[in-house]
C-alpha cells in the first residue's frame, strides 16, 4: 500500500493556460496521477475582467443590444437577440410574427455556422489522425483495420479515413466544412445584416426587408447544409462509437453528474407576447424546450422557476460581496421574493489580487441553480447535450421535421440534389442504464443538432413566406421606453444558456446583467467548495493517452475541455509545476479570439 507521501509524490502539476478562446485567458491546472493514469485534481481560471455589467449602468435601454452584442466576437448575436428579448418584455412590445421568423431563421444560421465550424474544423482535430497517431498509436491501428458501419452515406471505409479527412488545412472534410461555414455565415447575414453583430436586429423586430427573393436565398444555401449534415451525423456517429470500443472505459473521460440547463430558444410568434406573466406558457411554446434536468430526471420546465433559481455565488472569484447592498428588486411581477443573490440584484465589485488556489483564482463568478435545498452547479454540455435532452424529456415539438418523443428526437431532413428523405434519431445517451453525460455524448449532440436546427430553418422558412405571400409584410412594431421597469431575457447561446436582466429607472439602464454560458461552465469552486463543470469533468477523469509524462500532451483533457466548446482553440501552453516548458503548441487552425 503506497503511503500518503508517496502518492503525493508521484503527483505531476501541470497546466494549459491559454487552452481556448474566451481572448485566450482560459486556463485549465491540473495534477496529474500518472501512476492511476488520472486526474487529481483540477482548476479552471480566467485572467480577464471586462466588467460589462458595470458601464452598462446610466445608458440608454435603446442601445442594450448594440453594447451587449460585443461581449463576443463569436456569439455576439445571440446577446443582441437576449438583450432584445429583454428589451421587448421592459418596453411591453410584440414585435410581428414575420420578425420573429426572421430572428428564428438568423438564430438557426448562427447555430449552423458556430457548430459547424467548431465540430469539424476545431473538436474534430482533437480526433484527427495526427493527433491519434501522435497520442494513442495503437488506436490509430486499429483504425485502419475498423471498417466504417456507415461507409455508404459518408463515403469513408474506414474509421482510419475518417480521421485522416479531419486533418487540418488537408483533409478532405475539414475544408468541406470550411465551405459550410461560409455558407451558413451569408445565411445569416441575409436575415439580419451582419454577422456577428447584427445591424437590423432591434426591439420591437427587425430592420429586414422581407420579400420572396431573401427567403429563397437563405433557403438555397440551407438545403445545401442539410444534404452536408445527411453524411455529417453518421460520420460522426462511427467515429465516436469507435473511441468506445477502441478504449474500453472511455465512456469515463470527461463524465460528470447530469447537471443540465437549458433555457429555450426559437419562440413560436402565435404564443410569444415577452410578458412576464405569461413567460411559462409562451416557454413551453418554444421550438427548443426549456428544463433543468437533474440525474437525468426534468426537474423544471418553467421559466419563472428557471429565473427564480438562479443565484450568483462569488466563493473563488475575485470580487466583493454586495450581500449588504440595498436590493435592485424585492419581488418579481408575479409577486414572488427575489433572492439577493439574484442577477437582478447583483453588484459587480472587482477585487484583483494575486493568485491563490487556496483561495481566490478566477475573475468568473458561480453561477448555481437553487432547487430549494441545494445550489446545483449546472452545465451546458456545450449546449447541443443540454438542449436535445431538455426537448426529449419534455415531448413538446411536434413540426413535422422535428418530433420530441419523450426520450428522443426524431428529425426528418428532406431531400435534396442527390440525396433522398432522410430520417435521424437522437436518444437520450445511457451507459449501462444510467444516463451519460461526457466528452463523446456532448460532442455527438453537437452534430445531432446542426442537423435539428437545420430542419427547424426549413419549417420556418415555410412560415416566413406564408406570412410574405398573405401580404404581411411588417417587420417592426413601434414601442415607448417607460420610466421604470425590470425584465428578463432567455434563449441559448450556441454554447449553453444564456440569460440578460435589467432594471430601468428613470428611464434609464440602473442595472443590467448578462450570464451567457461560460460563467456556467467555467465556474470556480463556489462558496461551498463545490467545484465547477469544468473543473468536475476533468478531475478523476481517467487518462488513456499512450505518451509518457515526459513527452505528454493531455489529448483526454483537452477533448473533455473542449466538449463544452469554450470558445475558439488558439493555442496550449503547458509546463511542470517546477516552470519548466514543456512543449508549446500553437494551433494552425486559429480564426481569432472571442
Amino acid at each position: 500500500m503506497t503511503t500518503s507521501k508517496e502518492r503525493k509524490s508521484d503527483l505531476v502539476e501541470m497546466a494549459w493556460d491559454p487552452i481556448t478562446r474566451i481572448v485566450g485567458s482560459l486556463g485549465i491546472y491540473a495534477k496529474i496521477d500518472f501512476a492511476q493514469k488520472k486526474v487529481a485534481e483540477c482548476h479552471s481560471t480566467s485572467s480577464i475582467f471586462r466588467g460589462y455589467s458595470i458601464f452598462m449602468k446610466g445608458k440608454d435601454p435603446r442601445d442594450a443590444h448594440f453594447i451587449t452584442s460585443r461581449i463576443c466576437g463569436i456569439c455576439g448575436d445571440n446577446h443582441a437577440t437576449c438583450s432584445v428579448y429583454t428589451q421587448n418584455m421592459a418596453y411591453g412590445v410584440r414585435p410581428p410574427a414575420l420578425a420573429e421568423w426572421i430572428i428564428n431563421l438568423g438564430e438557426c444560421a448562427e447555430y449552423m455556422f458556430d457548430h459547424n465550424i467548431y465540430q469539424e474544423n476545431l473538436v474534430g482535430v482533437d480526433y484527427c489522425e495526427k493527433m491519434v497517431r501522435e497520442t494513442n498509436p495503437g488506436v490509430m491501428e486499429l483504425a485502419e483495420r475498423t471498417e466504417s458501419p456507415h461507409a455508404a452515406e459518408h463515403g469513408y471505409r474506414t474509421i482510419a479515413d475518417i480521421m485522416r479527412s479531419l486533418n487540418p488545412m488537408e483533409g478532405e472534410f475539414y475544408r468541406e466544412a470550411l465551405v459550410m461555414s461560409r455558407l451558413s455565415r451569408e445565411m445569416f447575414c441575409l436575415m439580419e445584416g451582419r454577422h456577428v453583430h447584427p445591424s437590423t436586429l432591434y426591439p420591437g423586430g427587425v430592420g429586414t426587408v422581407a420579400t420572396v427573393q431573401l427567403f429563397t436565398d437563405y433557403l438555397t444555401r440551407l438545403m445545401r447544409y442539410v444534404e452536408f449534415m445527411k453524411k455529417v451525423v453518421p460520420m460522426h456517429d462511427d467515429l465516436f462509437d469507435f473511441f468506445y470500443d477502441a478504449l474500453p472505459g472511455y465512456e469515463q473521460v470527461g463524465r460528470r453528474r447530469v447537471l443540465l440547463g437549458c433555457w429555450g430558444a426559437l419562440n413560436d410568434p402565435a404564443y410569444c407576447d415577452f410578458t412576464y406573466e405569461n413567460m411559462n406558457a409562451w416557454g413551453h411554446k418554444m421550438f427548443i424546450t426549456p428544463g433543468v434536468i437533474v440525474d437525468g430526471r426534468l426537474v423544471t420546465n418553467d421559466l419563472v422557476d428557471i429565473n427564480l433559481g438562479m443565484r450568483i455565488l462569488l466563493g473563488s472569484s475575485y470580487y466583493e460581496d454586495w450581500q449588504d447592498q440595498e436590493p435592485f428588486v424585492t419581488h418579481d411581477p408575479l409577486g414572488n421574493p427575489v433572492d439577493m443573490r439574484h442577477p437582478w440584484n447583483q453588484h459587480t465589485i472587482p477585487r484583483p489580487q494575486k493568485r491563490d488556489f487556496k483561495d481566490k483564482y478566477s475573475w468568473v463568478m458561480s453561477p448555481r441553480w437553487f432547487d430549494g435545498e441545494n445550489m446545483l452547479p449546472l452545465d451546458t454540455g456545450g449546449g447541443p447535450i443540454a438542449r436535445l435532452w431538455s426537448t426529449a424529456l419534455n415531448g413538446k415539438v411536434d413540426i413535422g421535421v422535428v418530433k420530441a418523443t419523450g426520450h428522443s428526437v426524431r428529425i426528418t431532413l428532406p431531400k435534396t440534389a442527390t440525396l433522398p428523405e432522410k430520417t435521424l434519431e437522437w436518444s437520450i445517451p445511457q451507459w449501462n442504464g444510467e444516463p451519460l453525460s461526457n466528452t463523446l455524448e456532448r460532442n455527438r449532440a453537437r452534430s445531432y443538432f446542426q442537423a435539428y436546427v437545420a430542419a427547424c430553418a426549413v419549417y420556418f422558412t415555410e412560415q416566413a413566406l406564408d406570412e410574405v405571400r398573405r401580404g404581411h409584410s411588417q417587420t417592426w412594431e413601434p414601442f415607448e421606453v417607460p420610466d421604470e421597469a425590470i425584465s428578463c431575457g432567455f434563449t441559448e447561446a450556441v454554447r449553453g444558456v444564456l440569460s440578460h436582466h435589467m432594471v430601468i429607472r428613470n428611464g434609464r439602464i440602473a442595472n443590467y446583467h448578462p450570464y451567457p454560458p461560460t460563467p456556467w461552465n467555467a465556474s470556480v469552486r463556489d462558496s461551498n467548495g463545490v467545484p465547477g463543470p469544468y473543473e468536475d469533468a476533468v478531475q478523476n477523469t481517467p487518462i488513456f493517452e499512450e505518451n509518457p509524462p515526459g513527452d505528454f500532451k493531455g489529448i483526454d483533457i483537452m477533448r473533455t475541455v473542449r466538449s463544452f466548446d469554450p470558445c475558439l482553440p488558439c493555442g496550449v501552453h503547458m509546463y511542470l509545476g517546477g516552470g519548466k516548458e514543456l512543449r508549446k503548441i500553437h494551433s494552425p487552425h486559429a480564426f481569432g479570439a472571442s
